[in-house]
């Protein structure tokens, strides 16, 4: 997956195949970087020297501006963002601004991971430099156009909202697009230096918030067409099991029902409608083998984790001694922390609608991964990648769900359309995504610190016990390093609280359980960020310093921590007088390049815990769109706390115990608190936005938890664990 892209003259003319008139620019950057200001002015575009094009802006004849996303809007906010980058360098009009997902095609691969995809609080720093290249290339194109139209020089030219003017002189971009096609391209650009961005650094609405509000926006459960049936499946109650027989014999005499079909992944019910195929799909007898995941037990697995803690695992990071370090500290505590298996549960449960005629198989759905599903259903219907074709439509929230290298949803979706012969919309209910595996792993924490005199960490050791969620997927080749998925101990192993110990071990285990697992939302850091920043606070109560002035202390050489850390922290009043029976706890975590604080304001009444305010700090560098920024950082928080508080997947007799919202429980109106979001002002590297908000909000919460109660929160989610407290 790391080979060279290609892409050839038919692609390129199939690519761009849609565009009628006007100017069509391919534009593109040898690698990816995350941008750091101030920024270098030139840059260069030579087609001869940079690789294929892989992604395309185009001006119509009407002044429409075109930007195709080779990413999935998700609720993100890319769908503003990347525009902004574009119409930044151009110069546009913003009122004439149009955004399209892009085709699955290679040359819309992410600069960073060579495919198309979207995910890992990517996109914004990945696309910044190539973005606005775009929109800087295009205007040089413009402006030389106008001046051959009107026999000035270029630089006798200017440009302001999507005209070019000289003098008395004045065109629409619309006006010109089509003499800038026939230009020879330049061969370098100049980008505007920040102190002259206009667009950049302002808070701009979502571009989708019209079509979002109105109903028109197309989601995957939107898409119909005469003729389209819709499918529902019943899937192995317990991973792993196989179909012995079915009796579908009450299920096709259900009105509407057309067919009943075995495929890999269970037995499929196609009707003319949802409705008739989830009765036909009730009706339907399903014999199972269930095979050796019959017995798995959540209770009985965190056994077997703490009996695999108390070996010698996989070494992920070092330094010293660590036995001879702990048995020199002042004192020593030994703890545990574990986190359930959890389940993305997007607002839109999956779905994927599949036609597949004489030698091309069309998808609609709302995927992360199009150019690993493009290649995966392709596989499955004996197919070459560019007989399939992906229409990628609004995503109902994804959180990594849609983003699986098994692309489990749209081969399913394709094998039952193959086998209906006809175009099928496979819909998921709530319960089966619930139920339908490919969760964020259960880890187990054992760690061992040592205290100095000082009350400071001076030896370290730490066993993470959970599954990997790279192995045997494509990425396993880069991620998974001397048998160390580094997914499983990110937030550990390279933690700076360790950059000042001098003795420390950080083990992992990654044991082979029968369950699927995934990425969720912050990955790794969903669970190491609440160890990690727990311990930190119980280190410091042990110590007998405040948790604020003892993270001061072991983050004094990483600024960008402490910047976001105090921000924070001076924001929610830390250490001010608080309403009666309300009590503080603070964190700061990076991830995804970028650093967040948030502190949680917390009341616990008979056992129930109730978040009243959470002010965050985050430092993402650059904040392409302050708006954005804010609305992310806010979701992230609400998905973080509805995790931390109630939110678990639990196995008993091999069969997931959770089946809907009403057992596995999200946040809920009446839980949100009130929340503060502030940006540090910031000219370092850009991180992320999506995910960096999700790992402190459970430590802050459990934090102030102890302050309130005196008890430590080491095993989420927090639930009734305390009690009539």
């Amino acid at each position: 997956m790391n080979a060279p892209l290609n892409i050839s003259r038919r692609q390129f003319i199939k690519a761009s195949a849609f565009i009628a008139g006007g100017l069509v620019i391919a534009f593109t950057i040898p690698q990816a970087k995350r941008f750091l200001l101030p920024a270098a002015n030139a840059a260069e575009n030579n087609n001869a020297k940079l690789p294929p094009p892989n992604a395309f802006l185009r001006i119509g004849t009407d002044n429409t501006i075109t930007v195709l996303l080779a990413h999935s809007e998700m609720g993100q906010s890319i769908w503003t963002t990347l525009p902004m980058l574009i119409a930044e360098e151009l110069d546009a009009d913003w009122s004439k601004i149009k955004v399209e997902h892009a085709p699955a095609l290679p040359v819309y691969s992410h600069t960073a991971y060579g495919l198309q995809m979207t995910g890992g609080s990517s996109t914004t720093w990945s696309e910044f430099d190539r973005y606005r290249q775009a929109g800087a290339l295009t205007r040089a194109l413009l402006v030389n156009a106008a001046a051959a139209q009107w026999n000035v020089a270029p630089a006798a030219c200017s440009t302001e909202n999507g005209m070019v003017i000289a003098g008395d002189k004045r065109a629409g971009y619309g006006e010109l697009a089509e003499a800038a096609a026939k230009l020879q391209t330049p061969t370098s650009v100049t980008l505007k230096e920040p102190k002259d961005w206009k667009i950049i650094g302002r808070a701009t609405k979502r571009l989708d918030g019209p079509e979002k509000t109105n109903g028109s926006a197309v989601f995957g459960q939107d898409v119909y067409f005469p003729g389209l049936l819709t499918a529902v499946v019943v899937r192995p109650p317990v991973f792993g099991a196989m179909v012995k027989a079915f009796d579908a014999t009450a299920a096709r005499k259900i009105k509407g029902v057309k067919n009943v079909v075995q495929v890999p992944s269970g037995v499929a019910v196609i009707a003319d409608n949802f409705w008739a195929a989830k009765q036909g799909r009730d009706a339907l007898k399903v014999d199972w083998a269930l095979g050796q995941n019959a017995a798995l037990d959540s209770r009985t697995l965190l056994e077997d984790y703490r009996k695999t803690a108390a070996t010698e695992g996989l070494v992920a990071a070092k330094a010293g001694d660590s036995k001879t370090g702990l048995a020199k500290a002042t004192k020593t505590i030994e703890v545990e922390y574990s986190a359930p298996y959890l389940a993305h549960a997007p607002m839109e449960p999956l779905n994927c609608t599949v036609r597949i005629d004489k030698d091309v198989c069309e998808i609609w759905t709302g995927t992360q991964m199009q150019g690993v599903d493009q290649l995966a259903v392709a596989k499955a219907l004996n197919l070459n990648p560019e007989q399939v074709q992906i229409h990628t439509v609004f995503l109902g929230g994804g959180f990594g769900r849609r983003a699986n290298p098994h692309s489990d949803f749209a081969v399913e979706a394709a094998h039952i359309a193959k086998a209906a012969g006809a175009p099928v919309k496979t819909v998921w209910t709530r319960e089966d995504d619930i139920k339908g595996g490919y969760y964020r792993p259960m880890f187990l924490h054992k760690a061992r610190v040592g205290l100095g005199a000082d009350g400071l960490p001076v030896a370290w050791e730490h066993v993470c016990v959970g599954q990997s969620i790279i192995a045997g997927t494509p990425f396993e080749g880069f991620l998974v390093k001397n048998g160390i998925d580094a997914t499983s101990v990110e937030g550990v192993a390279d933690s700076p609280y360790f950059k000042g110990i001098a003795n420390y071990k950080i083990a992992l285990h990654s044991p082979k359980i029968g369950v699927p697992v995934l990425w969720w939302r912050s990955v790794g850091h969903s669970h190491s960020g609440f160890v990690m920043e727990s311990l930190i606070d119980e280190l410091a109560h042990e110590a007998g310093k405040d948790p604020l002035e003892y993270r001061r202390a072991l983050l004094k050489n990483h600024p960008r921590h402490l910047a976001a850390l105090n921000l924070a922290a001076d924001k929610a009043g830390w250490g001010g007088a608080l309403p009666k029976g309300r009590f503080r706890g603070l964190a700061v975590h990076e991830s995804f390049g970028s650093y967040v604080a948030q502190v949680a304001e917390v009341s616990v009444n008979k056992g129930a815990v109730k978040v009243h305010r959470v002010v965050c700090a985050i430092d993402c560098g650059l904040a392409v769109n302050p708006d954005s920024l804010v609305a992310q950082v806010e979701s992230a928080i609400a998905f973080g706390l509805g995790a931390a508080l109630q939110s678990e997947i639990s196995f008993k007799g091999g069969r997931v115990q959770q089946s809907n919202f009403n057992d596995y429980q999200v946040l809920r109106m009446n839980q949100m608190p009130t929340l503060e979001v502030h940006i540090v002002p910031s000219t370092e590297k850009m991180g992320g936005a999506g995910e960096p908000g999700v790992p402190p909000i459970a430590p802050a919460v459990a934090n102030a938890i102890f302050a309130a109660t005196g008890k430590r929160i080491r095993t989420l989610p927090i639930g009734d664990q305390l009690g009539k407290t």
